[in-house]
């Protein structure tokens, strides 16, 4: 129940700020979730409700001019998303190349980035190469924890910013269009979505045993082939 009532709080105020500050606050929020968790899947799915025109009184407004309801705002609250969180994720990338490995070794609690997720990150890395940018931006949870990893690892910045470029599009138009679709029911596909995210986060957690396990067995045989007579 205080999980459930403390999300509850959580989306109260994303979605109020948005109500208030529209395409100022997608495009803040994104750009935090590059870094930091800040729940982009609530932020785009009522961004894209708001686009709509669900809420009477709330309107997409920017630089002073009202942003007519439909396709047009549609289409300012996913570019507004993915401008954000790709700007975002170039600055995560940069606190990750230039801080290193041992900044984040003693600070990385400050970017919920512990030592356990630092080589589940690298393995990920390790695994997928520069690929790894655009699955994790498509990966529920763990999309917020790969740009200060792929700084850290040395990943390319045009590479890396393409690929988050892209997959950050995916995700924004995607969630801003159930959104828009459902309008003053977002909340529906909100609660929906949550079940998809648990089955994606066990789909990972399954994915990393099943590597350790595979690489334990590689180990072992390696063990057993030098250890065996010449």
């Amino acid at each position: 129940m205080l999980v459930a009532s403390i999300l509850s709080e959580i989306t109260e105020a994303i979605t109020s700020t948005i109500g208030d500050y529209g395409l100022y606050a997608v495009f803040l929020l994104m750009l935090i979730d590059a870094v930091l968790p800040a729940a982009s899947e609530v932020v785009m799915v009522y961004g894209g409700a708001l686009a709509s025109g669900a809420f009477a009184g709330q309107e997409v407004v920017l630089f002073g001019q009202t942003i007519e309801e439909g396709l047009p705002a549609y289409l300012a609250i996913a570019l507004a998303g993915t401008i954000g969180y790709t700007l975002g994720a170039i600055g995560g990338w940069a606190i990750g190349l230039y801080g290193g490995r041992p900044f984040l070794e003693r600070r990385g609690r400050w970017f919920h980035l512990d030592h356990k997720r630092l080589e589940r990150a690298e393995s990920w890395f390790d695994r997928w190469g520069e690929w790894a940018v655009f699955l994790g931006r498509l990966t529920p949870v763990a999309r917020s924890f790969v740009s200060i990893p792929a700084g850290v690892f040395g990943a390319r910045l045009l590479p890396y910013t393409l690929l988050t470029l892209l997959g950050s599009a995916i995700w924004c138009f995607a969630f801003a269009g159930a959104g828009y679709a459902a309008g003053e029911s977002w909340e529906d596909f909100h609660h929906a979505f949550r079940y998809v995210e648990y089955l994606v986060a066990a789909g990972i957690v399954a994915a990393a045993v099943w590597l350790v396990l595979r690489y334990r067995r590689r180990r072992r045989r390696r063990l057993a082939e030098d250890s065996s007579p010449g």
